[in-house]
């Protein structure tokens, strides 16, 4: 049995080709039975640009797909769907760190705090009105 998009999908907004193989692939697989690695190898060796951030995408598309009413099938995309969502969003976060991280100062004969508590000046003291 082959699935379209949801109606509201197809109708509202252009979805591209690469998201519908996947989209395609991912129900194919989960209905005969993939799940987790196996289901993300079978859509990768289909799809050459298949990606986690795709394969997310897609595995949520999918899970607005009111002919697709399977409870195993629905359980294993949301799996995938967040286990790769999950994924990418982890290494946009390694990436933001990596950025993030300040050089090391350079060697002076004061020894920096080892403090990692966010160092603030103080406000200046404003003299109370009586």
């Amino acid at each position: 049995m082959t699935h379209g998009l949801p109606d509201s999908q197809s109708k509202d907004r252009h979805v591209g080709d690469t998201k519908k193989k996947i989209y395609e692939y991912l129900i194919e697989g989960a209905t005969s039975g993939l799940s987790d690695e196996a289901l993300y190898t079978y859509i990768v060796g289909r799809v050459s640009k298949a990606n986690s951030k795709r394969i997310a995408r897609a595995g949520f598309l999918a899970l607005s797909d009111p002919t697709l009413t399977d409870r195993n099938v629905l359980n294993t995309i949301y799996a995938l769907a967040i286990k790769h969502r999950l994924a990418d969003s982890s290494a946009e976060e390694a990436e933001e760190t990596a950025e993030e991280r300040p050089r090391k100062p350079k060697a002076s004969g004061a020894k920096a705090s080892n403090s990692k508590a966010a160092s603030l000046p103080l406000p200046d003291k404003k003299p109370k009105k009586s």
